[in-house]
């Protein structure tokens, strides 16, 4: 690995702040990552639109695709622990070139989420204060802007508080979607079986039904469910077993939110009917609820989306900030994103110029006509950026252990084949969904990208 490129015990006095996360928060933060109830209310009609009642069988074989990613990353964090992550392994096995567009990429779709990430979090507090209001895209911006800003300022205050905030919001929110998933199981089992708005069918996990056109046209959406589970892996420098611990977490992550995702599109296709998915747009989780729990217990479910909500919100930031501050500090971007807070040794300005760009994206999103189709826009462009860089990581693991390959059936499936095929759908799906974007999605998800070339131009030396 390139010298500066680690977190070395060299510079840890005046790095991040170091031995601060354990095995058990890097899972939770994997977990908060990916935003259980926020990716189920927000792409769950989306997807069900996409692949009917093969939703559950989409979620689970995009999610052994992503698997493959995982375990590129847990071996690739053995080998150097960095908090750019795909930026810095990628730049190392491949070309700095393509480390930096990797890293780049998950700074445009970090950033395109402060807009789909506080969004849900604001319309699920107007809901709770007055519903009317939630449909109101200049009231929601308004909000969402508060919540952006309150996160902001707990990230600022130190990795440790964060965590504490992260554990008692991801635990009330598994909790809730736990209760959930067991109320509409027991309503739905049994003699009352046929009673389901979709009678509950084995076929609804098989993958023989799918056609190729019908699996790719459901798989990006899919694959945005999954995606966050690599902050662990961004705060491996702040993380006691640093070359261990993170990569562990972001496998129990994906477990525990693979098993989440598909019960929880079994449950919709047992609750609602296509016609209730469709009207229930981003709040399908709080019409499951409806129909199982009287009022007031179903605002239960909002809660779990406005508590996801954050949750992701604040993992995005950390990703971001915690990027750009191993760009800044190998000089491949200005090197004032470096720049610590002398107490909390927290990147501060990046955390501040994350807050501000947000701010200015959900200024222009309160023009949209609609909340949801700002969802839509960001979700697809997101997805496109989130298979780049996921997929230059997978390469990267393959490349790298390639000479291992005959070592063992291990090495062989898990350092390379797994890793390398995930990669390589990932970049034939991110191919086949541009054509399908309209064009302001094609502009925020391919031009994010390529707009990257400028910084990279301009910190060349």
């Amino acid at each position: 690995m390139p010298e500066g490129t680690t977190g070395t015990p060299g510079t840890r006095e005046t790095g991040l702040k170091g031995d601060a996360l354990g095995i058990g928060e890097s899972v939770i933060m994997g977990v908060a990552g990916t935003a259980p109830a926020f990716s189920i209310a927000a792409t769950t009609a989306t997807l069900v639109a996409a692949v009917g009642t093969l939703a559950p069988a989409s979620l689970l074989y995009c999610g052994l695709i992503m698997f493959g990613v995982t375990f590129a990353y847990m071996y690739l964090n053995r080998i150097s622990q960095n908090a750019g992550a795909a930026y810095a392994w990628v730049g190392s096995v491949f070309h700095p070139v393509l480390g930096f567009l990797a890293g780049w990429a998950l700074l445009v779709a970090s950033a395109v989420f402060m807009v789909s990430g506080t969004i849900p979090a604001a319309t699920a507090t107007l809901l709770l204060i007055n519903p009317q209001l939630a449909d109101q895209p200049a009231m929601v911006t308004l909000v969402a802007a508060g919540w952006l800003l309150a996160v902001s300022a707990v990230i600022v205050k130190g990795i440790k508080p964060t965590s504490y905030s992260q554990i008692v919001m991801t635990g009330i929110e598994l909790l809730i979607l736990a209760v959930i998933v067991i109320a509409a199981v027991m309503k739905f089992s049994g003699a009352r079986a046929a009673s389901a708005a979709h009678v509950f069918s084995w076929d609804w996990f098989s993958a023989a039904q799918f056609s190729p056109q019908l699996f790719a046209s459901g798989a990006i959406t899919a694959l945005f469910f999954f995606w966050g589970w690599d902050v662990t892996v961004n705060l491996n420098e702040e993380t006691r077993d640093s070359s261990h611990a993170p990569g562990r977490g972001a496998v129990w992550a994906m477990v525990v939110v693979l098993l989440l995702f598909m019960s929880f599109a079994a449950v919709s296709l047992l609750v609602l009917t296509d016609r209730e998915i469709e009207q229930s747009s981003t709040n399908i989780v709080f019409a499951i609820a409806d129909k199982l729990f009287p009022r007031p217990w179903s605002y239960m479910a909002i809660i779990a989306v406005m508590l996801s909500s954050v949750g992701t919100l604040e993992t995005s930031i950390l990703q971001f900030t915690r990027t750009m501050y191993a760009k800044g500090r190998d000089g491949v971007l200005h090197r004032r994103y470096a720049v610590l807070h002398k107490t909390w040794q927290t990147p501060w300005i990046a955390t501040a110029v994350i807050a501000l760009f947000g701010l200015v994206l959900l200024f222009l999103s309160s023009y949209f006509p609609t909340v949801n189709l700002i969802i839509k826009d960001s979700v697809n462009a997101i997805g496109f950026q989130v298979a780049f860089y996921y997929g230059l990581a997978g390469f990267a693991c393959a490349w790298h252990y390639r000479k291992q390959a005959f070592h063992s059936l291990h090495s062989l499936v898990f350092l390379i084949l797994w890793p390398a095929l995930s990669a390589a759908f990932l970049f034939f799906i991110a191919a086949y969904s541009i054509p399908t974007f309209d064009l302001a999605t094609n502009i925020v998800g391919l031009g994010g990208i390529a707009i990257g070339i400028v910084p990279l131009w301009l910190n060349r030396k």
